[in-house]
């Protein structure tokens, strides 16, 4: 029944606003404090009481669609309550309502308001859409499988647990999710009469009556199966959520960090399972996560998927709609995959290294320098490595065509290569295509100067090496790189830097003596802290790149 909803913010500061198309499945990722929850909140409301409400901070609009003329009277049917004894009713009114919840309303006006919904939303939506829209947060989802009533059986179903007894095709479905996930059967208990309780068999009942009735069979069928509040937290929220989404049949479902409690092969599970559930139908679920499988699974399921990055920094709030295509391309590549790329959907900024041994070296002076030297770290860094710096920018440009700040860090022998694979550094930079013959030729020279010195310009001191005009030349180069969030080790490698430790070896090797030398207790006096220069300058100038906000490379 959404059908777009119109942000107050754009891709950048100073953009035109986004407006969301809503699809089956919309997912809110991006980093801590960037509006994810609070959007699903701005949408709850609007969906209780159809008001634009002034104070939204995210939302500025809510569009929604109307039903068809065939399609009207299913769904009153579906909200339709019958009077209870002696209740009077009003000439063409009907009582609606769910959960509890009951309301009397003049039935022409609320076929009116179907139809028209944006003439009048506020009649739309406490009439109809209030009833059909359903929030799950860490308040609730582990409450979702507690003991319920068991109703009315000539009133129409009010609770999930409800559908799930009287609907055999829904229990049936959310049996096959449950038993594929756990191993176990979920069954439905009514045998503590007037209540329906949920439990996990090892074996399916034999037939409906086993399940559903109060006969002595039922009873020791039931006896024998675990009550599901003995269950661990993760099963009980993966358990209540598939419930309610398929017995408790909202229009709109919001769901904030439906991963909470479950482990990483549970949500991408749960992802799959509610993105095929809300696909063949004209209901939306709007998700705020900050898990990568979650998304892996709603993307994987084939169903029609927004990825929505939000945003907050300094007072500046963006959002961006990422194209499918992309994120499925980071999914199906296996480096990209193996890295863990997709969480950097989650963090505020990233940083791509060479190897491994970068990534944790570069990782801890970063910690060092966020604990113990005021703002000069990079917060809400996500570190990665590649396997070299030939795929350092396979990791780089698709991170930043998402709108995702990512810098690069490569040693100084990336000067030696050039073709492609300097082209292809520079590409994934994003630098404008007039200025990369230029930094071409210069490259080359600069290459030549090393080759005539006859010295290794990765080992034996990279940019000492050169006379102090070639310095400045290479430091210029090094300079407009780095405008571009491109950074080059200038002393040559990873192992060129705090050299006052006298750290042996290469790669692993030395990193183990150096994470020894600068020490693990803060308390000792052998602790290394943050100095001037060295490799704490040179992630301080990263960190500035970040927090520039006319910052190169990001394409708007």
């Amino acid at each position: 029944m959404i059908k777009d909803i119109k942000l107050k913010f754009g891709r950048a500061e100073g953009l035109s606003a986004e407006t969301i198309t809503a699809m089956p499945i919309t997912v809110f990722v991006g980093p801590n404090n960037s509006g994810k929850s609070k959007i699903l909140s701005e949408i709850h409301q609007f969906c209780s009481n159809g008001n634009k409400n002034t104070n939204n901070v995210i939302i500025d609009t809510i569009e929604l669609s109307p039903f068809g003329e065939d399609e009207i009277d299913a769904k009153i049917n579906k909200v339709t309550l019958k009077p209870n004894p002696g209740e009077a009713v009003q000439p063409e009114h009907i009582f609606v309502g769910k959960r509890g919840a009951r309301n009397q309303v003049h039935l022409p006006a609320l076929k009116q308001a179907l139809k028209s919904p944006n003439q009048q939303p506020t009649h739309t939506c406490q009439w109809y859409l209030a009833y059909n829209t359903l929030i799950l947060n860490g308040n609730n989802r582990i409450n979702l499988v507690n003991e319920q009533p068991a109703g009315n059986l000539q009133q129409p179903a009010q609770t999930s647990f409800q559908t799930l007894f009287r609907d055999d095709t829904k229990r049936e479905e959310v049996r096959r999710i449950v038993y594929e996930a756990f191993g176990q059967y979920l069954v439905v208990d009514p045998t503590n009469l007037g209540k329906l309780n949920l439990r996990l068999s090892e074996f399916a009942p034999a037939d409906h009556m086993e399940e559903r009735g109060i006969h002595d069979e039922a009873v020791k069928f039931h006896n024998k199966a675990l009550l599901i509040n003995h269950a661990s937290d993760g099963v009980k929220a993966f358990t209540g959520m598939v419930t309610e989404m398929i017995a408790g049949d909202p229009s709109v479902l919001l769901m904030d960090e439906p991963e909470a409690f479950l482990h990483p092969s549970l949500s991408f599970k749960l992802g799959k399972e509610v993105s095929g559930i809300m696909s063949h139908s004209d209901k939306r679920l709007f998700v705020a996560t900050h898990s990568p499988n979650f998304v892996m699974g709603c993307i994987q399921s084939g169903a029609p998927v927004n990825i929505v990055r939000l945003t907050y920094r300094d007072g500046v709030p963006t959002s961006r709609i990422l194209p499918n295509k992309e994120i499925l391309r980071l999914m199906r590549n296996p480096l990209l995959r193996s890295t863990g790329v997709l969480s950097g959907l989650f963090y505020e900024f990233v940083v791509v290294t060479e190897s491994d041994a970068d990534r944790a070296f570069y990782q801890e002076i970063n910690d060092r320098l966020l604990r113990y030297s005021d703002g000069k770290g990079i917060p809400n860094c996500l570190f990665l490595h590649a396997q070299n710096k030939q795929t350092v920018k396979t990791i780089i440009k698709p991170l930043r065509e998402l709108g995702i700040p990512v810098a690069g860090i490569v040693d100084i022998d990336v000067l030696k290569d050039g073709g492609s694979v300097w082209t292809s550094f520079l590409d994934c930079g994003f630098l404008p295509e007039i200025e990369r013959q230029p930094l071409a030729s210069l490259r080359q020279a600069i290459k030549q100067k090393f080759e005539g010195s006859g010295k290794d310009m990765k080992r034996e001191g990279g940019i000492k090496i050169l006379n102090e005009e070639d310095k400045e030349a290479l430091s210029n180069l090094f300079l407009k790189l780095s405008e571009y969030g491109l950074f080059v080790v200038p002393n040559g490698e990873l192992e060129s830097w705090l050299k006052r430790l006298n750290a042996r070896g290469h790669g692993p090797n030395w990193l183990v003596e150096i994470f020894e030398k600068i020490g693990e207790d803060p308390n000792s006096e052998e602790y290394v802290k943050p100095e001037e220069g060295d490799v704490w300058g040179f992630i301080e100038e990263i960190s500035k790149w970040f927090f520039n906000p006319r910052r190169k490379g990001i394409p708007k």
